[in-house]
């Protein structure tokens, strides 16, 4: 999904008319990675606004509804502050917008969150990983509960559409710095999670409606206020995955077992924690992983934390693999 910066940015200012927004806005792009988001500065009003344009392909306006009803639940029933879609003058949430250059595009407008995400460079993050276990089993808890719209549908995160054939980012296979050996340690590993992922199973308990990316990248922090932003791969999978994404990236560093830990505690303060849910953890961190490798490889032209990570990914990713089968089989 290579773009040209400036036809993006071309779309993003054809964006504003729909939702009678002061054509000059100041737009700037804040983040590339399977959508574009952009900061709008409405100068007639002040007010500030999150435009995502999404990337064709991936979610229906049907599917990005559906995560809006969800953020909209979350709100309402007080279980985590979340952001706010803004309707456009039609009254619809999922806008199309066209370019001749790019063609049509979902866009969504959302009302500016403020808060800072908290800072992994900051030294002790066991605060940050108990506010993430705390905030996962408020939303597991709602998701259970839930009584989804009608029409309602996400994608799933399970083992077929994460590293399977169906693989919604492509096959590992594919990542990048792939050779024999790599081929082989990561193969083992996919089968490993395969049988250990089918024992555990897909009961109501285990598998629902999860946000699938919780990572501290996506909380808000002001004061004492604690907000959930960029829900737009949540679907259906494992609640324990959502555990995974806490550490996508930095899935090798030696503070991870304490994070795990201190996550477990977050979420044990809400809600009980099945012994048998916590011991499976670490495969769906290998999951996770081996789909970021799968991932890597399909979004490194265009996604720039993907360029950057390249093949010394896959490379970590085996001794990782390596480690998790000593433990685990395989």
């Amino acid at each position: 999904m290579s773009t040209d910066g400036g036809a993006l940015d071309r779309l993003a200012a054809a964006a504003l008319a729909p939702y009678g927004l002061d054509p000059g806005c100041e737009l700037r792009l804040i983040n590339v990675s399977e959508n574009y988001t952009y900061r709008l500065d409405d100068p007639s009003s002040g007010e500030a606004y999150a435009l995502r344009i999404h990337r064709p392909g991936y979610h229906t306006a049907g599917e990005i509804a559906s995560e809006l009803d969800w953020i909209d639940a979350l709100r309402q029933d007080a279980v985590v502050e979340t952001a706010t879609a803004v309707p456009a003058l039609t009254g619809g949430r999922v806008t199309q917008v066209s370019t001749p250059e790019l063609g049509e595009r979902n866009v969504v407008l959302f009302d500016w969150l403020s808060g800072e995400m908290p800072d992994p460079d900051a030294g002790d993050l066991g605060p940050g990983f108990r506010t993430l276990g705390a905030v996962s089993a408020q939303m597991h808890g709602h998701a259970r509960g839930w009584a989804r719209p009608a029409g309602f549908a996400r994608f799933s995160w399970d083992y077929e559409t994460s590293v399977g054939r169906s693989g919604h980012w492509g096959r590992w296979q594919d990542g990048l710095g792939m050779g024999a050996e790599e081929l082989a340690t990561l193969q083992r590993l996919d089968d490993t999670l395969r049988s250990r992922l089918e024992r555990y199973g897909r009961g109501p308990q285990r598998f629902g409606l999860v946000h699938a990316d919780i990572r501290l990248a996506n909380l808000l922090i002001d004061g004492p206020a604690v907000r959930v932003i960029d829900f737009d791969d949540c679907g259906f999978s494992w609640f324990m995955y959502d555990f995974a994404t806490t550490v996508s990236f930095i899935e090798d560093h030696p503070d991870v077992p304490a994070l795990k830990q201190a996550w477990v505690e977050g979420y044990r303060s809400v809600a009980p924690l099945d012994p048998e849910d916590e011991a499976e953890l670490d495969t769906f961190v290998m999951l996770r992983r081996l789909l970021l490798v799968a991932w890597i490889g399909s979004h490194h032209q265009f996604a720039t934390e993907a360029a950057e990570l390249g093949a010394g990914f896959t490379d970590v990713s085996c001794t990782l693999a390596e480690q998790y089968l000593s433990t685990y089989g395989g």
